[in-house]
Protein backbone atom coordinates (compact mmCIF):
# COMPACT_ATOMS: atom_id res chain seq x y z
CA UNK A 1 0.00 0.00 0.00
CA UNK A 2 2.64 2.57 1.19
CA UNK A 3 4.51 1.73 -2.14
CA UNK A 4 1.98 2.21 -4.47
CA UNK A 5 1.31 5.44 -2.95
CA UNK A 6 4.39 6.53 -3.01
CA UNK A 7 4.91 5.41 -6.97
CA UNK A 8 1.86 7.64 -7.82
CA UNK A 9 2.05 10.97 -8.64
CA UNK A 10 -0.10 12.05 -6.34
CA UNK A 11 1.34 9.76 -3.63
CA UNK A 12 4.93 11.88 -4.60
CA UNK A 13 2.81 14.94 -4.45
CA UNK A 14 1.64 14.33 -0.71
CA UNK A 15 4.92 13.52 0.18
CA UNK A 16 6.32 16.74 -0.79
CA UNK A 17 3.21 18.76 0.46
CA UNK A 18 3.60 16.98 4.24
CA UNK A 19 7.66 17.14 4.18
CA UNK A 20 7.24 20.64 2.90
CA UNK A 21 5.16 21.57 6.11
CA UNK A 22 7.31 20.20 8.41
CA UNK A 23 10.46 21.97 7.11
CA UNK A 24 7.92 25.46 6.83
CA UNK A 25 6.70 24.81 11.10
CA UNK A 26 11.12 24.77 11.38
CA UNK A 27 11.51 27.61 9.17
CA UNK A 28 9.30 29.70 11.35
CA UNK A 29 10.49 28.19 14.32
CA UNK A 30 14.50 29.31 13.32
CA UNK A 31 13.38 32.85 12.68
CA UNK A 32 12.15 33.36 15.78
CA UNK A 33 14.78 32.05 17.47
CA UNK A 34 17.05 34.21 15.20
CA UNK A 35 15.45 36.98 16.02
CA UNK A 36 16.41 37.11 19.04
CA UNK A 37 19.53 38.69 18.17
CA UNK A 38 18.05 41.83 18.30
CA UNK A 39 17.44 41.84 22.19
CA UNK A 40 21.04 41.37 22.24
CA UNK A 41 23.71 38.91 23.10
CA UNK A 42 22.60 37.38 26.42
CA UNK A 43 18.94 36.73 24.76
CA UNK A 44 20.28 34.86 21.37
CA UNK A 45 23.30 32.90 23.36
CA UNK A 46 21.29 31.91 26.13
CA UNK A 47 18.45 30.56 23.87
CA UNK A 48 21.02 28.44 22.02
CA UNK A 49 22.00 26.77 25.07
CA UNK A 50 18.41 26.09 26.70
CA UNK A 51 18.10 24.58 22.94
CA UNK A 52 20.11 21.50 23.97
CA UNK A 53 18.84 20.94 27.45
CA UNK A 54 15.08 20.44 25.79
CA UNK A 55 13.40 17.45 27.51
CA UNK A 56 15.53 17.23 30.53
CA UNK A 57 16.10 15.40 32.25
CA UNK A 58 13.74 12.43 30.70
CA UNK A 59 16.15 13.20 27.49
CA UNK A 60 19.66 13.32 28.03
CA UNK A 61 21.50 16.94 26.67
CA UNK A 62 21.08 18.00 23.07
CA UNK A 63 18.90 14.57 22.39
CA UNK A 64 15.44 16.48 21.82
CA UNK A 65 17.87 18.65 19.18
CA UNK A 66 19.19 15.59 17.39
CA UNK A 67 15.54 14.01 17.18
CA UNK A 68 14.27 17.39 15.26
CA UNK A 69 16.83 17.84 13.24
CA UNK A 70 16.86 13.71 12.49
CA UNK A 71 12.98 14.31 11.67
CA UNK A 72 14.46 17.64 9.52
CA UNK A 73 17.01 15.49 7.83
CA UNK A 74 14.04 12.94 6.63
CA UNK A 75 11.95 15.53 5.24
CA UNK A 76 14.55 17.02 3.24
CA UNK A 77 15.62 14.42 1.41
CA UNK A 78 11.91 13.18 1.01
CA UNK A 79 10.93 16.50 -0.61
CA UNK A 80 13.83 16.91 -2.83
CA UNK A 81 13.49 13.04 -3.70
CA UNK A 82 9.91 13.47 -4.38
CA UNK A 83 10.49 16.81 -6.29
CA UNK A 84 13.57 15.29 -8.87
CA UNK A 85 10.94 12.12 -9.40
CA UNK A 86 7.97 14.40 -10.47
CA UNK A 87 9.88 16.30 -12.40
CA UNK A 88 11.63 13.57 -14.25
CA UNK A 89 7.82 12.55 -14.86
CA UNK A 90 7.04 15.87 -16.20
CA UNK A 91 9.63 16.07 -18.51
CA UNK A 92 9.20 12.53 -19.86
CA UNK A 93 4.88 13.46 -20.40
CA UNK A 94 6.06 16.28 -22.70
CA UNK A 95 9.67 15.48 -24.62
CA UNK A 96 9.14 17.91 -27.04
CA UNK A 97 8.64 21.72 -26.49
CA UNK A 98 6.05 23.73 -27.63
CA UNK A 99 6.09 25.62 -30.38
CA UNK A 100 4.40 28.99 -28.84
CA UNK A 101 5.41 29.94 -25.85
CA UNK A 102 3.07 31.04 -23.28
CA UNK A 103 4.12 31.38 -19.86
CA UNK A 104 1.40 31.61 -17.53
CA UNK A 105 2.82 30.55 -14.69
CA UNK A 106 4.24 33.31 -11.92
CA UNK A 107 7.68 34.13 -11.56
CA UNK A 108 7.97 31.86 -8.53
CA UNK A 109 6.37 28.32 -10.18
CA UNK A 110 8.84 29.49 -12.92
CA UNK A 111 11.92 29.01 -10.56
CA UNK A 112 10.63 26.77 -7.85
CA UNK A 113 13.60 23.97 -9.51
CA UNK A 114 16.19 26.34 -9.88
CA UNK A 115 15.06 27.89 -6.06
CA UNK A 116 15.69 24.38 -4.73
CA UNK A 117 18.77 23.95 -5.91
CA UNK A 118 19.61 27.47 -4.53
CA UNK A 119 18.39 26.52 -0.95
CA UNK A 120 19.97 23.27 -1.10
CA UNK A 121 23.59 24.72 -1.44
CA UNK A 122 22.73 27.11 1.13
CA UNK A 123 22.06 24.96 3.83
CA UNK A 124 25.05 23.34 3.17
CA UNK A 125 27.21 26.54 3.28
CA UNK A 126 24.98 27.82 6.70
CA UNK A 127 25.64 24.51 7.99
CA UNK A 128 29.18 24.94 7.64
CA UNK A 129 28.99 28.48 8.62
CA UNK A 130 27.01 28.76 11.86
CA UNK A 131 26.33 25.18 12.99
CA UNK A 132 30.41 23.39 12.40
CA UNK A 133 32.25 26.48 12.16
CA UNK A 134 34.00 24.99 9.23
CA UNK A 135 33.35 27.95 6.87
CA UNK A 136 33.47 30.45 9.34
CA UNK A 137 35.11 33.85 8.49
CA UNK A 138 37.33 34.23 11.87
CA UNK A 139 37.22 32.15 15.34
CA UNK A 140 33.89 30.52 15.17
CA UNK A 141 32.87 30.48 18.86
CA UNK A 142 30.46 27.01 20.34
CA UNK A 143 27.49 28.71 21.87
CA UNK A 144 28.00 32.11 20.62
CA UNK A 145 25.29 32.66 18.00
CA UNK A 146 25.72 36.40 18.50
CA UNK A 147 29.10 36.78 18.15
CA UNK A 148 29.35 34.33 15.11
CA UNK A 149 26.65 35.86 13.25
CA UNK A 150 28.16 39.35 13.41
CA UNK A 151 31.26 37.62 11.77
CA UNK A 152 29.58 36.20 9.03
CA UNK A 153 27.32 39.67 8.05
CA UNK A 154 30.56 41.52 8.47
CA UNK A 155 32.03 40.02 5.24
CA UNK A 156 30.48 41.22 1.67
CA UNK A 157 29.84 37.31 0.55
CA UNK A 158 28.17 36.28 3.56
CA UNK A 159 25.13 38.96 3.23
CA UNK A 160 25.18 38.53 -0.47
CA UNK A 161 24.65 34.66 0.11
CA UNK A 162 22.35 35.05 2.77
CA UNK A 163 20.10 37.45 1.33
CA UNK A 164 19.93 35.72 -2.01
CA UNK A 165 19.10 32.63 -0.43
CA UNK A 166 16.50 33.86 1.83
CA UNK A 167 14.91 35.38 -1.54
CA UNK A 168 14.61 32.30 -2.76
CA UNK A 169 13.19 31.45 0.30
CA UNK A 170 10.37 33.62 0.10
CA UNK A 171 9.60 32.31 -3.58
CA UNK A 172 9.51 28.74 -3.04
CA UNK A 173 7.32 29.66 0.20
CA UNK A 174 5.28 31.59 -1.65
CA UNK A 175 4.16 28.99 -4.31
CA UNK A 176 4.81 25.77 -2.29
CA UNK A 177 2.47 27.26 0.59
CA UNK A 178 -0.33 27.39 -1.76
CA UNK A 179 0.49 24.32 -3.49
CA UNK A 180 0.43 22.26 -0.32
CA UNK A 181 -2.83 23.38 0.38
CA UNK A 182 -3.94 22.55 -3.07
CA UNK A 183 -2.84 19.12 -2.87
CA UNK A 184 -3.94 18.09 1.06
CA UNK A 185 -7.40 19.04 -0.14
CA UNK A 186 -7.83 22.20 1.83
CA UNK A 187 -8.26 24.77 -0.62
CA UNK A 188 -11.82 26.18 -2.79
CA UNK A 189 -12.95 28.26 -4.74
CA UNK A 190 -14.27 30.48 -2.03
CA UNK A 191 -11.14 30.58 -0.11
CA UNK A 192 -8.69 30.11 -2.82
CA UNK A 193 -7.98 33.83 -3.11
CA UNK A 194 -7.32 34.21 0.27
CA UNK A 195 -5.38 31.66 0.65
CA UNK A 196 -2.97 33.13 -1.74
CA UNK A 197 -2.87 36.38 -0.47
CA UNK A 198 -2.11 34.57 3.08
CA UNK A 199 0.77 32.45 1.47
CA UNK A 200 2.24 35.76 -0.44
CA UNK A 201 1.87 37.58 2.95
CA UNK A 202 3.06 34.69 5.00
CA UNK A 203 6.34 34.26 2.33
CA UNK A 204 7.16 37.98 2.64
CA UNK A 205 7.22 38.41 6.41
CA UNK A 206 9.74 35.17 6.37
CA UNK A 207 11.89 36.46 3.97
CA UNK A 208 11.48 40.15 5.57
CA UNK A 209 12.23 38.69 8.48
CA UNK A 210 15.36 36.29 7.91
CA UNK A 211 16.80 39.32 5.21
CA UNK A 212 16.68 41.75 8.77
CA UNK A 213 19.41 39.79 10.31
CA UNK A 214 22.61 40.65 7.99
CA UNK A 215 20.78 44.23 7.10
CA UNK A 216 21.12 45.02 10.72
CA UNK A 217 24.51 43.91 11.20
CA UNK A 218 25.31 45.78 8.25
CA UNK A 219 23.83 49.00 9.54
CA UNK A 220 25.56 48.53 13.21
CA UNK A 221 21.80 48.02 14.61
CA UNK A 222 23.21 44.43 15.39
CA UNK A 223 27.32 45.02 16.35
Amino acid sequence: MARTMWDSTVGKKVVMAVSGMIMLLYVVAHLYGDLKIFFGPGDVNGYARWLRTLGEPFLHYEWLLWIVRVVLVVAVIAHGVSAFQLSRRDIKARPDKYVHKKPRASYATRTMRWGGVVLALFIVWHILDLTTGTAHPGGYQELHPYQNVVDTFSTWYGNVVYIVAMLALGLHIRHGLWSAVQTLGLGSRTRDRALKTTANAFALLISAGFISIPVGVMTGIVN
